[in-house]
């Protein structure tokens, strides 16, 4: 027996052998090699063409499709969280009073005591649907991507459109998922070895030099794990050593979207688990500034760090996300005026996600990072602009919040995105 089953468990482990070998031979030619030298064949960008035409193919098929069947599509009327069709007063005030007891339209009276419920509606709705929250909702697209998380309207319509449908999920998650957690855990496996090591020479320019290329090596793999598409604009105005660069927060994955064209000094609190080892190695190649759970909420602490980093001109530009929190990528809100109270030059940057192909909001209060990073894994991919504007100094007469709110609307500006005052 033993005789009879061992070829077969022979061929089996030199397919298993040969297989292994070409995938992370691919993996080393066409991304990883790539990455280190910040080259790219064009792949990604003939990939979202494809996909663009696909979307159109499909979306022009569910609206024929609906009209063929008498179906209703569902249409996003606003980005709200209160789902509301544009519907008169008069047209509400009758289907109130027709789910009442008058039944007689006609001859009811000009006020009925029903009328109250369309007021204390409407007011609750207001309450509940305000311009801050609904800032905290993903905006559902009216075009399909193939993906049923980001349109209503996926139903049977055809059995093509059923079988492209079924081929992008296997696609999505037996190639492009276990691809990008390859990448992923290369991308961070390499940042944490290869930063540790760096660790342990001696301050100067050499070890300066390497850590940046490090960085920008290990990130530049992170964003193909995403199969991220980015555009960059005016690369003249990007930070510079001594500076601050903030930007609008829509993702955790802003980090990796500016980190893979520039070198930065991150700010933030320290972390447990993987997260932690992270931040304690790559303290050791590079001056980041991270703060204990209790120094967090000295401001006094946190603003000295910050000066004393900015003193010493030969340090990388500090990233900061002033909003504190992420945004649905429709709007910018209240920058907060801390990091424009201790001095040095601001150059804002504008980001802006393109939700065709994949939405890339976290939602914290409704997706654990885990469960993010496996939507974000398994969408076709993520494509952004990214727009360098010019630098910005305080000026003599302006105090911080005054600054913040100039820099806060230079972004929306650019970006293309709502500038709220809260």
């Amino acid at each position: 027996m033993e005789l009879f089953f061992n070829p077969f468990d022979n061929l089996v482990c030199i397919l298993l052998g040969i297989s292994l070998t070409v995938w992370f031979t691919l993996l080393l030619v066409f991304i990883i090699v790539p990455a280190i030298f910040g080259v790219s064949f064009g792949i990604r960008r003939l990939y979202m063409k494809t996909l663009l035409k696909l979307f159109e193919w499909a979306t022009l098929r569910i609206e024929r499709g609906a009209k063929e069947n008498n179906h209703h599509l569902h249409k996003p009327y606003s980005n709200a969280i209160i789902a509301k069709e544009p519907t008169s007063f008069e047209e509400e005030i009758k289907e109130i009073r027709r789910s009442g007891s008058n039944k007689d339209l006609d001859s009811a009276s000009e006020f009925e005591m029903s009328d109250i419920f369309y007021f204390a509606r409407r007011g609750v709705a207001s309450i509940m649907d305000d311009e801050v929250t609904k800032r905290f909702s993903a905006e559902e697209l009216e075009s399909w991507n193939l993906l049923t998380r980001s349109n209503n309207n996926f139903h049977y319509i055809s059995l093509r459109l059923t079988v492209l449908w079924g081929l992008g999920l296997l696609i999505r998650y037996s190639f492009l998922l276990p691809l990008r957690v390859t990448l992923a855990f290369t991308g961070v496996g390499l940042l944490v070895f290869l930063t540790c090591v760096i660790g342990l020479l001696p301050n100067g320019r050499m070890k300066n030099f390497l850590s940046e290329k490090v960085h920008l090596m290990c990130y530049r793999i992170c964003v193909r794990a995403l199969t991220a598409i980015i555009t960059y604009h005016d690369s003249e105005n990007k930070p510079k050593k001594g500076g601050i660069c903030v930007a609008n927060h829509t993702s955790p994955i802003d980090v990796i979207i500016l980190a893979s064209d520039g070198c930065y000094a991150m700010v933030g609190q320290i972390h447990g688990g993987l997260m932690g080892v992270i931040q304690r190695s790559m303290v050791k190649a590079c001056p980041h500034i991270w703060f204990e759970r209790s120094e967090v909420k000295d401001r006094h602490l946190v603003a000295k760090r910050l000066s004393d980093h900015l003193e010493v001109k030969t340090k990388l530009p500090i990233l900061i996300f002033p909003e504190g929190t992420c945004i649905n990528n429709t709007s910018v809100m209240m920058f907060k005026k801390g990091s424009f109270e201790i001095g040095g030059t601001v150059y804002p940057v504008a980001i802006k996600y393109d939700p065709r192909f994949g939405d890339a909001f976290w939602n914290s209060s409704k997706f654990g990072m885990v469960s993010y990073l496996l939507r974000m894994m398994s969408s076709w991919a993520i494509v952004c602009s990214v727009w360098y504007l010019p630098p910005m100094s305080r000026e003599e007469d302006e105090d911080a919040v005054q600054f913040a709110n100039r820099v806060k609307a230079a972004i929306a500006r650019q970006g293309g995105l709502v500038d709220l005052l809260w």
